[in-house]
């Protein structure tokens, strides 16, 4: 697939205008997800291509553009301060081009739709309110939701798939902006109130390096859990199941606790986990900002329940 490239653009990298008519979107998505990655062979993996696929196409890019976009070396692959100038081009070549593919299959009720990604734990309760909430309040936008880690998270914004995400460990990127949310209150709850703690039931929540931190600094002398789960969702369904203990948001732990499934350790302390949304520093869609001012409504409300 091919798009014009604009007079802007092959200006900027002084490209001879008679010469060049088209750009080749492989090209485009495997050099993102290169950005994304930092390296060949993990966007070879991602993308279900050879390295020397990859290798090939940015090499055809950078013949194409006359520049160089990446230093390689044993940390990765590195943007050259022209690949830093392309990737905001490139980036919005590609968010067009999905946009144009998401709003051409939208059916005629729709004017316009929205990938939102997150992080499981806030898609429980919270964002399925939100998404509820926003179907009313502007019921001719498509919203599409998405369950990631950062990691995909962020490479989904990098590559245009996504609009807006939200997690717990956004990382830096040029392209990207980071907005605080609210705070998540982590609470210790068990199956088994009388039953001493820390035990070998206790399941190891990873909720990031954050937590990790305060953890270590917070019980310095406790050995590694029998049990280590990714994902709060899952310590749910384990202890639910099989009895024991972890650290869930109190949103998600308080219906539980209600219901006498679950119970708060006593004398156990509690921990702040700050929840951010990401979304295009240089996005000006109408529809986006719409979305983010809601989230920041959200958020408002979330902070004020702390």
């Amino acid at each position: 697939m091919s798009v014009v490239l604009d007079k802007r653009f092959l200006l900027d990298f002084n490209i001879d205008i008679s010469d060049t008519k088209f750009m080749d979107i492989d090209q485009i998505r495997t050099f993102l997800g290169v950005v994304a990655n930092n390296s060949f062979l993990e966007t070879a993996n991602r993308l279900h291509v050879t390295q020397s696929t990859v290798s090939t196409r940015i090499q055809r890019l950078e013949a194409y553009l006359g520049v160089t976009l990446f230093v390689r070396n044993r940390s990765g692959a590195t943007l050259t301060l022209a690949g830093q100038r392309f990737f905001r081009h490139a980036k919005s070549f590609l968010l067009t081009l999905e946009q144009a593919r998401h709003d051409i299959r939208l059916p005629s009720r729709f004017h316009a739709s929205i990938t939102v990604g997150a992080r499981i734990a806030l898609w429980e309760e919270l964002l399925p309110r939100w998404v509820g909430a926003m179907r009313v309040l502007v019921p001719d936008i498509s919203i599409r939701s998405e369950i990631g880690f950062e990691e995909d998270l962020i490479r989904g914004l990098i590559e245009g798939r996504m609009d807006v995400s939200m997690m717990y460990t956004p990382q830096q990127n040029p392209g990207l902006q980071i907005e605080y949310l609210f705070d998540e209150t982590l609470a210790l709850v068990t199956t088994d109130p009388d039953k001493p703690w820390p035990n070998e039931d206790y399941i190891y929540v990873d909720w990031g390096p954050i937590f990790y931190e305060w953890h270590n600094n917070y019980y310095p002398d406790m050995e590694r859990p029998p049990q280590v789960v990714n994902i709060g969702w899952l310590g749910v369904q384990l202890i639910i199941s099989n009895g024991g203990s972890c650290f869930l948001p109190t949103r998600i732990a308080e219906p539980l606790i209600q219901a006498k499934k679950l119970f708060v350790v006593p004398g156990s302390t509690q921990f702040k986990l700050p929840a951010y949304m990401m979304f295009p520093r240089d996005s000006d869609s109408p529809v986006l900002q719409q979305v983010l001012e809601s989230l920041r409504s959200l958020a408002v409300i979330e902070r004020q329940k702390t």
